[in-house]
Formats: C-alpha cells, sequence, structure tokens
C-alpha cells in the first residue's frame, strides 16, 4: 500500500455501512473476499523468496497478513450489520430448509400459493437473497401458464 494512502478506521467503517443497502453489503464482502484471494496468493508467491532471505518479500508477507486481517474484520462487521437488520449472513452457515441441512430433504414444499417444488428451488431461490435466477424464474413462468391453461380450458386469453 503507498505510504499516502490510509484506510478507513473501523469505527467510520461500521458507521458507513449503515446506510448501504443490504445488497451493497454484500457485494462489499465479495469484494473484500475477492482482494483477500489475490493477497493470499501473492504471498504464496513471494514466500519461497521469503524463506531464501529476501528481506523485502518477507516484509511484503508481513503487509499482506496486516491488510487480510483488517480486510477480515470489516467482513465481521458487514455480518453484524446484516444480522442487526433481522437477515441472515449465510456465507459461514449451512444451507438449511426447515431446520435441516438442504441435502437431508430431498421431499417437496408447499410455497404460500400452494404449489410444490423441491426444497433445493425453494433454498435456491432464498439464498440468492430473495431474487430469482434466469432458470428459476423461467420455469416459475411455465409451470404458472400451465396452471392457468388447465384451470381455463375455454374463453379467450389476452
Amino acid at each position: 500500500m503507498s505510504a499516502s494512502t490510509v484506510p478507513i478506521n473501523l469505527d467510520r467503517f461500521t458507521e458507513a455501512i449503515t446506510e448501504l443497502p443490504l445488497g451493497n453489503l454484500h457485494a462489499k464482502a465479495a469484494e473484500l473476499r475477492n482482494s483477500i484471494a489475490h493477497l493470499v496468493a501473492s504471498n504464496a508467491q513471494l514466500r519461497g523468496y521469503a524463506d531464501d532471505g529476501d528481506r523485502d518479500c518477507r516484509d511484503a508477507i508481513i503487509e499482506n497478513n496486516e491488510v487480510i486481517g483488517r480486510m477480515e474484520m470489516r467482513i465481521n462487521l458487514l455480518k453484524i450489520e446484516v444480522e442487526k437488520r433481522g437477515y441472515r449472513w449465510g456465507e459461514d452457515e449451512p444451507a438449511t430448509v426447515n431446520g435441516k441441512a438442504a441435502d437431508q430433504n430431498d421431499h417437496n414444499e408447499v410455497d404460500h400459493a400452494g404449489n410444490s417444488s423441491s426444497n433445493a428451488n425453494v433454498q435456491a431461490s432464498r439464498t440468492n437473497g430473495g431474487s430469482l435466477g434466469d432458470e428459476e424464474l423461467a420455469r416459475r413462468h411455465d409451470d404458472q401458464l400451465d396452471e392457468e391453461m388447465q384451470d381455463d380450458d375455454n374463453g379467450v386469453h389476452l
């Protein structure tokens, strides 16, 4: 990191994230995880040189580890903010349906509209923060059209 830049302190970070929408909190966590992955990869590349006595590489690894620690603290603050809003963080928790691990549920579940679907599909739609993927949305649309066609075999469809 440049000597002229200083990371935002944790108190200011905590204050700033209270104003962010839920999706932005998850996006920020993903950004931080990506940065951590790059720093870990960098450390792996530098390790051999540091082991051979390169002091600069050793210092860079130490600095990277400090930055990783700060980023992990920020991810934890994001988790706290999400949970404070009443939402499940979900990144470090196993996916569950009705209190059981998702892979333990192989029966169908009936949703609020009375439609039956597999638990895997229900869980997949729940873990995306309430939004559906293209495939799930298309499947539900097709199911709804099929039901409407069966319910109303005669008449004009507009």
